[in-house]
């Protein structure tokens, strides 16, 4: 017995969104976050560990995280042109 999915479910099991925890920078915009993100790196060559940085603009509904705040994001629809991150839980 096999069961027949729609297309719409397919492309459901398909797509999975990207999740970042980083640390909150800003939070001076209405409804929005700066997020920094650090990830670490290995030279290729030297093999030595370094931070690189990468900021988020994520969007928050109830203004409720402040600077410091340890957050967790997640991928979805675009909400403006570089807003499209939306808060999930903090930390």
């Amino acid at each position: 017995m096999t069961s027949v999915q729609s297309p719409k479910e397919i492309v459901a099991l398909k797509t999975t969104s990207r999740k970042f925890s980083g640390v909150v920078v800003s939070d001076k915009n209405d409804k929005t976050i700066v997020v920094r993100v650090d990830s670490i790196k290995k030279h290729p060559k030297y093999q030595k560990r370094y931070t690189v940085s990468r900021k988020y603009k994520v969007h928050d509904e109830a203004n409720q995280y402040k600077v410091a705040d340890q957050v967790n994001f997640i991928e979805c629809r675009p909400f403006s042109k570089d807003k499209k991150w939306r808060v999930i839980s903090q930390k």
